[in-house]
């Protein structure tokens, strides 16, 4: 099996969109794995959220890195991490890029925004200056440990100046050695179709429904030349609605809710049997030697 790295770029080469649904923690992410899709995203508004904040850039690095080396281990598809605004300067830039990396994570994308940042589909951001920004970038893309790890330039620019500037950045990341260029928040479809056509390079896409962009068929924005699109809410959404939903029916019927799978099922979509073998290889051992 390639190093997650590599079988991204392999992804990533190949022809067509790679889409990325989100996730939070590990269930999440061996879902989405057991489910077919080629890569998981580890978002960081659901990571905020698991911890109980909102997206407001309250969690630092050893949090969010903490997240994405446990769903990175738990799947064998690539891991693409939010590293928000990389926590610092280029110093610490620098180190968010190695601590990512080093866990098996496979991408990370990092903003222009302010810190603390917030969510890119919220009012009241701020980002920083273009020269800042790019240096960030230079910082990142020198940081890995080898060419393979991708590095995703994300600009915020869009809401707080305009689409232009937000291109404008998109290419300057590229021009630094960024391998994917992220523009948040386009407003119109026809912003989304311009991105890819005036930005040189492979673009991402952030689906955020409720949030800024407008929703479509995914087959539409890789006809518009997307090569990433990533769903970050869509697994914290799917979990309220159905944590919702049971709970209320508890509290209905006061009965727990019909299930479809038995708990060895549910285990055995954690590698319970892979344990288990473990478990009998060794007490087979045990019991070997006992008989000596």
């Amino acid at each position: 099996m390639s190093h997650p790295a590599s079988h991204l770029r392999q992804l990533l080469a190949a022809p067509g969109m790679v889409i990325a649904p989100g996730a939070y923690d590990a269930i999440g992410a061996r879902l989405i794995e057991q489910a077919g899709f080629p890569a998981v995203y580890m978002t960081g508004a659901g990571t905020s959220a698991a911890r109980g904040f909102p997206d407001f850039g309250l969690l630092d690095m050893g949090e969010m890195v903490g997240n994405a080396a446990t769903m990175a281990r738990s799947i064998s598809v690539p891991l693409i991490a939010d590293a928000d605004t990389g926590y610092g300067n280029e110093l610490n830039v620098t180190r968010t890029v190695r601590e990512y990396e080093s866990r098996g994570v496979a991408a990370i994308h990092i903003e222009d925004q302010v810190s603390p940042k917030r969510c890119g589909h919220l009012d009241g951001k701020e980002v920083i200056s273009r020269q800042d920004f790019v240096s960030k970038v230079r910082a990142a893309v020198e940081a890995r440990r080898t060419q393979d790890f991708v590095v995703i330039a994300r600009t915020d620019a869009r809401a707080m100046l305009s689409l232009d500037e937000a291109v404008w950045r998109a290419n300057a990341a590229l021009d630094a050695g960024a391998d994917m260029a992220f523009v948040e928040a386009t407003q119109t479809v026809e912003e989304v179709a311009a991105v890819p056509k005036q930005v040189k390079g492979p673009c991402l896409l952030n689906v955020v429904p409720g949030g800024r962009t407008p929703i479509f068929d995914l087959r539409q924005a890789e006809e518009m030349g997307y090569r990433l699109a990533i769903l970050p809410g869509l697994m914290l959404k799917a979990t309220i609605e159905a944590g919702d939903a049971a709970l209320a029916e508890l509290k209905r019927t006061h009965q727990a809710p019909n299930v479809t799978h038995s708990v060895a099922q549910t285990f055995r979509r954690f590698g319970a049997d892979e344990w288990d073998a473990l478990r009998t290889r060794f007490n087979a051992g045990a019991t070997m030697e006992q008989k000596k």
